[in-house]
């Protein structure tokens, strides 16, 4: 061995000695905080961790995992950026509880496909009032100011914006939309994933709410893999009305919560929305109605929907509750069942049965 090999040698057994230290180090660090977390049953009734407040009505709260999605055109921006702009203003939807804004929070609106001026735009067209804790990573002024482009399954970009976030005391960050923003992570494969939950969780951890704007499937479920859906606290589904116009300034469409961990179906209505912004007109007017169950079961009766478990999915209910509003469909006289599936019932004479009041409002 010459001395070359020799020095390589005494090399490799100091570093091999030095990361054995620092691994002992390290699992040493972790009895540590064992012995502190792991607790008895009445020593873990003894542990205060401050509630998740809410943020909107009662089912958004600190931290959450959120998503709303939608087909191509369907209008998610127009929804992602008012419930934006409204938590940031800290105003509610006049006469509509479940959506309340408890208080303003400081949010961040990460765009990573609109032009920078239609994000300018829509800014001041649903702007109701002042918003000082409003704010916009946008792809376009990003690359304008830096050069750089976002890319969010970068490891290196998720600590970046998780410290800024911290830095800011930022509650809630969209994210529009994962398609531009996750590069290279592919949308049906489950283990891809993993680039993104860890981060996830992390801005769990300190507070931060996340809510996702992705397309959805000619099925209207999410595109790409459900293991998305597991860490979710809510999930938002935009769909065409029943009675859908073409709407060149703005858009026209349903919500409906297919899963809420926070709040009770009667706390989470569907809601038909209108969004138009007339030409020349720098404001978008709003308009929103509740839907009752039972109008948003007729609908998935006349889309074809015949069987409970695929409409309890569509309708984001129990296969239970399902059987409920088709158990009063048959009284009311406009539904049949054949064996397991469920169809119209065919008498011309049919009229449509008094739907439940209506709640509308509009800015």
């Amino acid at each position: 061995m010459n001395t070359t090999q020799a020095k390589a040698a005494i090399e490799s057994i100091l570093n091999g000695e030095a990361q054995r230290k620092a691994d002992a180090d390290q699992t040493a660090e972790w009895r540590d905080h064992l012995e502190k977390a792991i607790k008895s049953p009445s020593g873990l009734a003894g542990v205060t961790v401050p509630p998740r407040e809410a943020i909107v009505g009662n089912w958004f709260r600190q931290g959450d995992l959120g998503f709303i999605c939608g087909e191509r055109g369907s209008g998610k921006t127009w929804l992602g950026l008012f419930l934006a702009r409204k938590c940031a203003e800290g105003a509610g939807l006049g006469g509509l509880a479940e959506w309340n804004i408890h208080a303003p929070r400081r949010v961040l609106y990460v765009d990573g496909e609109m032009p920078i001026d239609g994000i300018r735009e829509r800014d001041t067209a649903l702007s109701t009032g002042t918003a000082p804790g409003m704010f916009y990573l946008q792809h376009e002024a990003l690359f304008h100011l830096t050069g750089k482009a976002l890319n969010l399954t970068d490891p290196i970009a998720q600590t970046a914006v998780l410290e800024k976030c911290k830095r800011d005391k930022i509650d809630i960050v969209f994210l529009d939309n994962q398609s531009c923003l996750f590069v290279g992570m592919r949308e049906n494969d489950a283990d891809a994933w993993d680039l993104v939950l860890p981060w996830l969780l992390e801005m769990r951890r300190n507070r931060i709410a996340v809510v996702f704007i992705v397309h959805a499937g000619r099925n209207g479920a999410m595109r790409g893999s459900s293991r998305r859906e597991d860490s979710a606290f809510w999930i938002m589904s935009l769909a065409e009305p029943r009675d859908p116009v073409e709407n060149q300034h703005g858009a026209k469409f349903v919500t409906r919560f297919i899963k809420n961990r926070n709040a009770t179906e009667a706390e989470t209505p569907a809601l038909e929305w209108t969004f138009f912004k007339p030409p020349g007109d720098p404001k978008a007017h709003v308009s929103w109605k509740k839907l009752s169950a039972g109008q948003l079961f007729r609908d998935c009766i006349e889309k074809g929907l015949g069987r409970a478990t695929d409409i309890a999915q569509e309708m984001g209910i129990t296969p239970g509750r399902v059987s409920q509003l088709a158990g009063k469909a048959i009284k009311e006289g406009w539904l049949k069942k054949s064996g397991r599936t469920y169809s119209i019932k065919p008498p011309a004479h049919w009229t449509k049965p008094p739907s439940e009041p209506e709640l509308t409002k509009t800015e």
